[in-house]
């Protein structure tokens, strides 16, 4: 073939411009602190845990954020909307500091919401985005999975999903049966720069099924071929529709699958142990608190000892 037979090189992929946040769930493993407060609003310290997830949405550009809610989660969109009597009594106190943190959470991003219907998994509620999305790549981070800020996650897969397009997945280690908690993947090569292909990925293997050790954490940049395939995927063993069922699809379509594996601070909010390990962890870390916190706590250990 000649130079001028030569096939166009194919378009780059656009940069997912939106951002997804599922936060339809029910929380049971925190009622009944959660049977009024959504469990997304629980406070890690002094900030909701789903006011980091948007910031960390905010921070690498994804400047629209639709937030999937359900049933009684009214109280998401009262917490990103302006708070007109709170702020007046702030200012009046002159209390600038707090006033700003206030304010925050509805100057972080143009946020949007649907309601899911019925809690029928992830790939369900992922579903409910597709008008919002059109024909874009867009993100999805998890309600209760938080990146520290000073850790880079999100900024690296939205550069690789740009690069190879398809699926980028976020990616952790695990060892032996927390495999189970997870989905997991199979590898089609080596780490490079971070970065692996995949072949396949199944979600939450028993430990003896797992198909390798790396297990996908809650960032996702996904193709807006995916609702497509949310439509072919069946209903998972638990009768819900599984993001990971609907991705194994598209890979089987021959769309390529990528993860950027992970080892920086990530605090687990959904779990009950993980969210006091994370309150105990950036409480000691604040910059208000912190000092005298670190001193209570060494005292309060050596009262165990």
């Amino acid at each position: 073939m000649t130079s001028a037979e030569q096939a166009p090189p194919a378009a780059a992929v656009s940069r997912a411009r939106k951002a997804v946040i599922p936060a339809a769930g029910l929380g049971t493993r925190f009622a009944p602190a959660t049977k009024v407060v959504p469990k997304e609003l629980l406070p890690v310290v002094d900030v909701p845990a789903l006011e980091y997830i948007v910031a960390e949405a905010a921070r690498v550009g994804l400047s629209d954020v639709l937030v999937i809610t359900g049933r009684g989660k009214d109280a998401i969109e009262g917490h990103f909307d302006a708070a007109p009597e709170l702020e007046e009594a702030l200012e009046r106190k002159g209390d600038k500091r707090r006033l700003t943190r206030v304010r925050r959470s509805n100057e972080l991003a143009r946020m949007h919401y649907t309601r899911q219907r019925e809690a029928r998994g992830l790939g369900d509620a992922v579903s409910y985005a597709e008008a919002f999305v059109g024909d874009e790549p867009f993100a999805v981070l998890l309600g209760d999975d938080i990146i520290d800020e000073r850790d880079v996650l999100l900024a690296r897969m939205l550069e690789v999903q740009a690069d190879k397009g398809g699926i980028l997945v976020g990616l952790i280690e695990v060892e032996g049966a927390a495999i189970s908690l997870y989905g997991s993947i199979k590898p089609a090569g080596e780490v490079v720069d971070g970065v692996i292909a995949i072949e396949t990925l199944i979600e939450k293997p028993k430990p003896e099924e797992a198909l390798s050790n790396l297990a996908v954490i809650g960032r996702y940049v996904l193709p807006p071929q995916i609702f497509d395939a949310l439509r072919r995927t069946e209903l998972g063993a638990r009768g819900e529709l599984e993001l990971t069922d609907a991705m194994r699809v598209l890979g089987q379509d021959g769309v390529p699958i990528h993860g950027v594996v992970f080892s920086g601070r990530r605090y687990d909010t959904g779990d009950r142990q993980d969210y006091l390990r994370a309150v105990v962890r950036l409480a000691c870390e604040h910059p208000e608190l912190g000092a005298d916190f670190s001193a209570w706590l060494t005292e309060f250990v050596r009262t165990l000892e």
